[in-house]
């Protein structure tokens, strides 16, 4: 296989990155990504602590290049083209595990974006109602777009409220998504060109053409919305400009481990994870799973029904390995994790799982499957992560969100498109969240029309008497409650941790989590104790029972998160 010289490659890198405000620090990281072939398969081979040496001379002997290293947790990232590279090296000396990250993939036709459903795609009626161009119009003295922002309400993260004691000033918060548009009005004052990076490589088959000759997208772009979606939440600046976020003075850091499709592989998860911990970042957001297994077993126990290769279970065995030992390190280090429970509508407290979309990559290859709750989804069932349900307007559980006693630990306002049956809100882009989107997305997605600077459709808004346009759109997922809980942890340290606003702050993870908890609104299980939504439209599998007690139950957790309460614990 040709391979372009390192030094030529690091030189485009950096001539292309010069132009783009990242700093030039990033170039050697782009280089090394540059290596990665789309053309071949990529595995991450771990190994045992002080076996590096052994362990890459058996990557060798099957025909592997090792293409970067992860000394922290003993990880090595290995291009290949030999089929059998994971046969041959599993049982090495030095070797405890080998896991596919990419591998040679064909799109389907029309693959929708890994996060599409968080764009409900039914008929919707109204329109947002407040003035985006009317600076500093916002209730409480806050932002334009503030009266859309019923979860800020909910949660108390207003001026009049969290705000008084906190704003997230001195703390830095880990943005692990698809990227991050440090150009959009309301991200651009708190971004960190320092601080960002990227560990993708765009994929053709899955991503699109590349934007760049190498396929490494500067790390201050992003091309998917998710990422940019969910900094807005956590800390949209106060700025008199359209939104205001959970911590609006917080510092935004794009540690990019999605691809612009929304997969999560496994070797750009614990890169972000570990430069996190090593960057000694106060909080991350992790609104995803790792690809490509929704749930990874550890052993052929675990599955009920379906088929499974042995190559297969090695493969979810050393993924569970991994992202345990990456979300250890992250904790250890001081980074308060934060976690999306996910949208599948499934009880974690069951003793089975269904499954029918793994492994999603390459596209076409899932397998139906049942297993057992040993299985677990990551990074949110990670020990030292806190896993985030949904709620709505009503602050109801959002139909959509998965819950569990024992696994979900709290809920926060994430949307849900159904609320308000019987009413002039229900199935109003108005019931969703409001928050940042990348504009030049938003033109290639058809939602804005840059002849007229207005949005196309209903559940967007856009204030166009400042440039870039701000734009703004509504979206609904447990991938929007998670980062309401990250922007209060950012709250927090800096309500509660040590240090000042100049020089930043800091606070253990476990104290964080435990005044998270402690300040929890309690929220009962309905009567009955299940909530039922067949009236919303769904199907009885929707109905969750609610385990528990109203202090800590499997819907609510220990209660939807409340950021004024948390800052004024003592």
């Amino acid at each position: 296989m040709h391979r372009i010289g390192l030094g030529i490659v690091a030189a485009l890198v950096a001539a292309v990155l010069a132009g783009s405000g990242v700093v030039a620090d990033a170039a050697p990281q782009a280089a090394e990504q540059a290596l990665r072939s789309a053309t071949s398969n990529e595995y991450v081979v771990v190994y045992a602590e002080g076996n590096a040496f052994a362990a890459e001379q058996a990557i060798i002997a099957a025909g592997g290049t090792v293409v970067d290293r992860n000394a922290e947790v003993d990880l090595m990232l290995v291009d290949t083209d030999n089929s059998g590279f994971a046969d041959q090296v599993r049982d090495a000396q030095g070797v405890t595990g080998v896991a596919l990250n990419h591998s040679i993939g064909t799109a389907r036709p029309n693959m929708p974006h890994r996060f599409a459903e968080e764009r409900p795609q039914a008929a919707v009626t109204g329109h947002p109602s407040a003035n985006p161009g009317a600076k500093g119009g916002g209730a409480h003295g806050s932002d334009p777009l503030a009266p859309l922002q019923w979860d800020m309400s909910m949660i108390g993260a207003t001026a009049d409220g969290a705000h008084r004691r906190a704003t997230g000033k001195g703390v830095t918060v880990a943005i692990i998504d698809t990227g991050v548009d440090a150009s959009h009005p309301d991200i651009a004052p708190n971004f960190s060109n320092d601080l960002s990076i990227n560990f993708t490589v765009d994929r053709p088959d899955i991503d699109g053409p590349c934007d760049t000759p190498t396929c490494v997208d500067p790390a201050n772009v992003d091309e998917g919305g998710h990422g940019t979606h969910v900094a807005g939440i956590v800390a949209g600046a106060r700025n008199g400009i359209g939104i205001t976020g959970v911590a609006p003075d917080a510092t935004i850091v794009n540690v990019r481990a999605g691809q612009d499709s929304g997969y999560f592989f496994v070797w750009e998860t614990v890169k972000a994870l570990v430069y996190a911990g090593d960057k000694g970042l106060d909080v991350a957001n992790m609104s995803f799973y790792t690809d490509p297994w929704l749930y990874n077993c550890a052993s052929a126990g675990d599955y009920v029904s379906g088929a499974v290769t042995p190559e297969q279970l090695a493969e979810q065995a050393t993924i569970r390995q991994v992202v345990l030992s990456a979300t250890a390190y992250a904790h250890d280090h001081g980074v308060t994790l934060v976690a999306a429970a996910g949208n599948g509508h499934a009880n974690y407290a069951l003793p089975q799982r269904s499954d029918a979309t793994s492994p999603d990559y390459p596209p076409g290859t899932e397998v139906p499957r049942v297993v057992t709750s040993n299985c677990l989804d990551l990074p949110s069932e990670a020990p030292d992560v806190i896993s985030v349900s949904s709620v709505g307007p009503s602050g109801t559980k959002s139909d959509f969100s998965n819950y569990g006693l024992g696994s979900v630990e709290l809920s926060a306002p994430g949307g849900w498109f159904r609320d308000g049956i019987g009413t002039p809100t229900f199935m109003t882009p108005g019931n969703e969240i409001l928050s940042s989107y990348p504009l030049e997305l938003a033109i290639e997605e058809g939602l804005f029309d840059p002849a007229t600077q207005q949005p196309t459709d209903n559940t967007s808004v856009a204030d166009c008497s400042v440039s870039p346009c701000a734009f703004y759109t509504y979206l609904q997922g447990t991938s929007m409650a998670s980062p309401h809980v990250a922007g209060v942890a950012a709250l927090i340290v800096q309500a509660h941790g040590t240090g000042n606003k100049a020089h930043g702050f800091s606070l253990a993870p476990d104290t964080v989590r435990s005044i998270l908890l402690g300040s929890a609104t309690d929220h009962a299980c309905p009567a009955g104790g299940t909530e039922i939504y067949t009236d919303e439209g769904r199907p009885a599998e929707f109905d969750a029972v609610c385990d528990g007690t109203t202090a800590n139950n499997g819907l609510y957790g220990e209660g939807i998160v409340n950021a004024a309460a948390a800052v004024a614990r003592t």
